[in-house]
Parts: structure tokens; sequence; C-alpha cells
């Protein structure tokens, strides 16, 4: 049993052009922002770019990402929406408020967990954690699993802003 789990994973590991994205495909769909915790605070505040209500992904087998989301300006939420390039499997390249690698740490039906290095356009480099989730709550485990990653960059416990209790941008 173990040489088959292994066969697998080694063979998401080599997949050709889209077949590990088609993995992804049932992961498409409807989330919401939960928390996101940066190096540098300012990006994640109201007005910062990354201060983002998540609305929808959309993972596609020409090994691109498709995310939808609100920021908001001046108190009004801003549609925007950004497209990652597959650079290796669970790791996108977007541009966006500079250029940014976006790692998928940790991936269930239910939550997703992402990592971001962002280079803005001044050359500033943030390191950004975020938590997505389908309902309007994260389970324990999942949460704790956020809070490890966020360490692990060094990204102090009070540079992580709550969205789920300040979230009043549109549903999709």
């Amino acid at each position: 049993m173990k040489v088959l789990l292994l066969s697998v994973v080694l063979g998401l590991l080599y997949a050709g052009h889209g077949e590990a994205q088609l993995l992804l495909k049932p992961f498409s769909g409807e989330w919401k922002t939960h928390y996101i915790a940066a190096s540098n605070k300012d990006k994640i505040t109201e007005g910062g770019p990354f201060h983002a209500y998540v609305r929808h992904i959309e993972f596609h087998a020409n090994n691109t990402v498709d995310l939808d989301f609100y920021v908001k300006s001046d108190g009004e939420c801003v549609k925007k929406q950004v497209t990652g390039v597959r650079q290796r499997i669970f790791v996108y390249h977007v541009e966006y408020a500079g250029e940014n690698e976006v790692t998928i740490l940790h991936l269930s039906p239910d939550a997703i967990i992402g990592s971001i290095h962002n280079v803005d356009e001044e050359g500033k480099e943030t390191d950004l954690v975020a938590i997505l989730g389908k309902r309007d709550r994260i389970s324990y485990l999942v949460h704790r699993r956020f809070k490890r990653e966020t360490r692990k960059r060094g990204i102090p416990e009070e540079n992580t802003v709550n969205f789920s209790d300040n979230d009043d941008c549109p549903e999709e």
C-alpha cells in the first residue's frame, strides 16, 4: 500500500502540463478569507493591497488559477481579479501589487492555507500567510497550522488580521 501511495505522490510531482492542475479542479469554487498575517502589517490593514476578501478560486487545466476578491478603498469594496501561473506543483506566480510567489501549504475540502512572498514596486519584501475557508468557521487544527506557519516565517501574532469579523463586501 505504501508503494502505491508513493507512486501517486511521485506521479503528481512529475506530472506534465495540466495533469497535476486537474487534481486541483475540485477545489475550485467559493471561498472566503478568515485570517491574513503579514511581516508588514500595512499590507493587510484596510486600504492595503492585501486587505483582501476572497470570494472565488478557479483552477484551470492550462496551469493557471483565477482568484476573485474585494479590497476596500475609502470604505468601499472594490472587486479585483488576478491570474496566477503555475511555476511548480502548488506554487504560482501572480502579478499584483508587485511580484508574488504564492505557495499552497495546506489544502482540504474546507480550508486552504497559503503563503505569499511579495516584492512590491519599490522592491520591499513582505511575507504573508492566509487562511481561506468554505464555511463561516475554520477548525481548531487548521487555525493551529496557520499560526505555526506564521511563526515559521517570523510574523508576530499581532500582525494577524481577522477578516471573518469585518467582512461586509458582497457575496458572489
